[in-house]
């Protein structure tokens, strides 16, 4: 077993070798990887396990047409290293050749392993150490990387070229993890009870907590916060089959993605629920609303509040940055007909529950609350019902989301099933 040392010799010779002196000093067998892509000046003497031209192939292509990319289409060049650095990483990991990984580089280097680590599971230990994770301009497209991958990083501070004293602390520190992570490292274990998958947010704390409350003595319960990037995470665990099943109580992504909203996590939201052909059990929240801020917005012409007109709607203003407009009858019927689409395509319908608290989806839709309107909540379930496969079920609930009674519906309906 070996620890993949993964970087760009042609720039970065001088750290590598000794993140792999220091990894070797602690009794642990480094394996080389080269990712260059002929940017850098250096002429390396250091000889790798796996060559920059064995990665391309692997992903590909060739090192002399991702080199002649370069000028014009750098993005693809960029992305065939990366597939094949991941497909080189996924044939070690097969063959049980590699038990952690560690990459060092700039903003080439960062975004082409971090693309192949994402693909590594869960578990597996990885450190990437770069000078741009901290770029605020770069924040969205690495939280699609680091958001829903146990990917350790070390930001340097200062670029890691050559070796200068400060560069020899990082390569040395970050070595000294790979291999402590390693050392210590235990894959996700099959426990003696099963796990569950659960997402909520603030809007339904306490029926989350009801929920978990009833099952934690047969099950571990693993809960995602439903923001976007956390529910992007659920379902990416989800994928990799470590749950006997999911408790969808906050699908909202899926709906912000639909109408334009803050928490969106894309298109493919309910699909790992859907592919897993595992238990899945669904509520509507978070489709009663949109998250819109900051406040400001309102006043600047922001096109998601002029196009659907959100400062004329029911408004919850938390603070200065957090914002939820209330969603329309029409929105609600969009997102009842998509949601049934998506959940229609359920290779075992009959695992598919969908549980509507008719007294509120959030804390917020509640009679009383700032987004009150039972009327919209109707037009949602009805149109629900009458575009879903008829195997499988609706279960309306008298009671709003945040109470026992909902939570044991929850739990009726996934025991029917489990």
């Amino acid at each position: 077993m070996s620890i993949a040392v993964v970087g760009m010799l042609d720039e970065r010779e001088d750290g590598l070798r000794l993140i792999i002196d220091t990894v070797r000093q602690k009794g642990h067998r480094p394996a080389l990887i080269d990712i260059s892509i002929g940017t850098g000046a250096i002429a390396a003497e250091l000889k790798p396990q796996i060559s920059c031209s064995e990665v391309a192939r692997a992903g590909g292509s060739s090192i002399d047409a991702i080199r002649g990319m370069l000028a014009k289409e750098r993005e693809k060049a960029t992305a065939a290293m990366a597939q094949g650095l991941g497909n080189v990483l996924q044939e070690l990991l097969d063959r049980s050749e590699m038990e952690g990984v560690i990459a060092v580089g700039g903003m080439t280097g960062t975004f082409i392993t971090l693309s192949a680590m994402k693909r590594i599971p869960f578990g597996v230990p990885k450190l990437m150490i770069s000078s741009v994770v901290a770029m605020p301009s770069y924040s969205k497209q690495l939280s699609e990387y680091l958001g829903v991958r146990d990917i350790t990083v070390m930001h340097t501070v200062v670029d890691t070229v050559g070796l200068n004293p400060l560069v020899r602390t990082l390569m040395i520190n970050g070595a000294g993890a790979i291999c402590g992570m390693v050392e210590a490292s235990k894959a996700p274990q099959k426990e003696t009870k099963p796990s569950i998958a659960i997402t909520e947010f603030g809007f339904c704390e306490k029926g989350a907590h009801y929920v978990r409350e009833l099952l934690e003595e047969k099950y571990s319960m693993v809960s995602f916060h439903a923001t976007g990037v956390g529910e992007k995470a659920a379902c990416d665990l989800v994928g990799q089959e470590l749950f006997e099943a999911f408790i969808d109580l906050v699908p909202g992504g899926f709906s912000e993605h639909l109408l334009g909203g803050n928490r969106a996590a894309g298109p493919d939201r309910l699909d790992a629920g859907i592919k897993a052909g595992k238990p899945y059990i669904l509520t509507p929240c978070g489709f009663d609303m949109i998250s819109c801020g900051p406040i400001q917005r309102r006043d600047q012409g922001d096109p998601l509040w002029v196009s659907r007109k959100l400062a004329e709607r029911k408004l919850l203003v938390q603070d200065a940055i957090r914002v939820q407009a209330r969603t329309s009858p029409e929105e609600v019927q969009t997102i009842a007909r998509e949601v049934a689409k998506k959940l229609n395509e359920h290779p075992k319908k009959t695992l598919v529950k969908f549980v509507v608290p008719t007294k509120g989806f959030s804390s917020i839709s509640v009679e009383g609350g700032a987004l009150h309107d039972p009327a919209c909540d109707r037009v949602f379930t009805d149109e629900l019902k009458k575009n879903l496969d008829p195997q499988i079920e609706v279960i309306e609930v008298n009671s709003h989301i945040n109470t026992p009674e909902f939570a044991s519906a929850v739990v009726d309906a996934l025991n029917k099933i489990l």
